[in-house]
Order: C-alpha cells, then structure tokens, then sequence
C-alpha cells in the first residue's frame, strides 16, 4: 500500500484554497507557534532605490509554491534517492509582518518582532521579502542568539555605509549586518557588474569579514569548494536575492544584473551548504512580480526555498 497521502484528506488542488506558503497552516496568534519552520512574509520595499514592487513578493511567492503542495508526505528526488518535507517537518505560514506606508522604523519593528516569535518557538524563521533591506531587521531579531556567519547570495554587495541619510535602505544590510558583534563573518557570492556599492565598500567590507566572489569565480571553485569557504562549525543564516540570478530566468526583480547564476549553480551550493553547515535563518528578497507576466521568478523563488528547507531537514533526520 502507497503511503504517499494521497488518498486521505481532501484532494486540496494547487489552484484551490489559499495560498499559503506550500499550503501549510496559517498561525495568526504568534504565541502559539508549534512549528519547525515559521513562514514570515515582509512586504516591505520602502528602501529600494530604483523599481518598486517587491511589497508584492511575499504574496506571489505564495502562490507560487502551491504549485509544489501535491500529495501530503514530501517529495521524492529520484536523483538523491530521498523524501524531501514529509509531514514530520512542521511548517507554518505565520501571514505577514506590520507594515506601514513610508515609515522604514516601523515597518523593520514589525519585521524582526516576527522573527522574534519564529525563534522564541523553536521554529528556524524564513522571511519572504520585500526589498532587501528587511534582511537588517531580521538579523537584529538574533542578538539573542549566539554568533553567526551570513551567506549572501546576490548581484550587489549591499555594503554602502550611508548615502543622502540613508542607512537602511536596500543598499544597506550586509554593512548593518558586519556591524553586529555577532555575525562573525561575510561569504558574498555572486556579486558582478556595476554595483550600487563605490570601491571604498569593498575595501571596507573585506576589513570587516567579508569573503566576496564573482558568479565566474563561483563556477571556477564549484559547490563543494565554496561551502568549505564558510568556516567549518558556523551557524549560517543565508540571504538569497533573486537578482542573483540571471535575469533570463529571473526578470522580475527591481534591479536586474545579466550574467547571474543560474538554478543549479544556487542549488548545489545550497545543498553543500546544509550538509556542511547548521542553517539557523533564512530571508528570499527583491521579488517584484508585475515585472514578470509569466510568474517564472516567484515559481523560481519558491522552488529555491523549499528546496533548501528540504535540504536542512533532509541532514537534520539522517
């Protein structure tokens, strides 16, 4: 007898019900998460300095990955001969943070209190941006909980310090992120072409930690190399941007750079990295949907997501 869920439970198509995220439970109170992974939607793109509309990622990502909720135990890859999120790995749509119009303090407030919830219950918290510049309220929310090494993948370098007053735009977070006594260290990865950071940033940024390659110098060292770039026993929260990619496959983002990664670049890297590595946050950024009619970039970011939360649980249960 199969025991792959299909026959129990009510059918609960992709195209049908809400959309949370992969289908899972909505939790409204945030007291009462019971979760080994809290879905945290922020809807933020109040510090983008060129196209908006990354406010609406959280809710296509959302959709999108419903198109990945068939059946009720995992799903099988026959390439790794594994079960990937079968039902014993709990995860929650937590719905999205407080956000208000034009205010960054109080939308970034709202932010890191829901990332906050996510870890006082145990949960590991993934926060769907939004421009980038809600990863700084994400990593306030964990100077209560030990050091950190951050995995950046990403076009830009988002290490400007301050630019006409602004520090927490989108241009901003790996910058406020070095700052913090407890991030040990930078891998930025992917970073190519003009960027929104002047050459002194760079400077600063390997002053303060930061181990930064092209996406040519990530193909040239491969997957398992660049994990092992990552200091050995790290506590790794990982920020993925979707203009990391390509824009051949990723168009609809705010600030599109050519000659981005592609899917198994970021896969495998991604996959060496929870073998290697204890993943302690995630936050997917700078999905802008109405720039993509043919929704290839949420479906994209959705699958990288689950995925990778597919790859943690994976190490974590064997």
């Amino acid at each position: 007898m199969s025991n792959h869920g299909y026959e129990t439970g009510r059918l609960n198509l992709p195209f049908v019900g809400i959309a949370t995220f992969g289908k899972r439970p909505y939790i409204e109170d945030w007291s009462k998460i019971e979760a080994d992974v809290a879905i945290l939607g922020a809807p933020f793109d109040g510090g983008t300095q060129y196209r908006p509309g990354a406010r609406f990622g959280p809710r296509a990502v959302r959709e999108a990955s419903t198109l990945f909720s068939f059946g009720h135990a995992g799903a099988y890859d026959h390439e790794d001969d594994a079960t990937y999120l079968p039902a014993s790995v709990r995860i929650v749509d937590m719905g999205d943070a407080d956000i208000i119009h034009t205010d960054t303090v109080g939308s970034h407030n709202g932010i890191e209190a829901g990332v906050r919830a996510a870890l006082k219950a145990g949960a590991l918290p993934v926060t769907i941006g939004g421009d980038h510049s809600i990863n700084i309220p994400c990593i306030n929310a964990f100077d209560d909980q030990g050091d950190i090494h951050i995995l950046q993948i990403d076009a830009h370098l988002d290490f400007v310090d301050e630019r006409h007053g602004v520090r927490n735009g989108h241009g901003n977070p790996m910058r406020r992120a070095a700052e913090k006594d407890y991030v040990t260290g930078l891998t930025q990865l992917g970073i190519r072409n003009v960027s929104s950071t002047a050459k002194e940033g760079y400077e600063d940024a390997r002053k303060m930690g930061s181990d930064i390659l092209s996406v040519r110098q990530c193909r040239d060292l491969g997957p398992e190399a660049l994990s092992k770039r990552i200091p050995a026993k790290s506590r790794v929260y990982i920020t993925i941007d979707i203009d990391a990619f390509c824009p051949s496959i990723a168009p609809g983002t705010g600030t599109p750079s050519h000659g981005g990664f592609l899917y198994y670049d970021v896969l495998e890297l991604l996959q060496q990295v929870a073998k290697n590595h204890d993943i302690v946050g995630i936050d997917l950024v700078e999905v802008a949907p109405n720039y993509d009619p043919t929704d290839s970039t949420a479906i994209l970011a959705a699958q990288v997501l689950l995925n990778l939360l597919g790859f943690i649980f994976h190490e974590r249960q064997t």
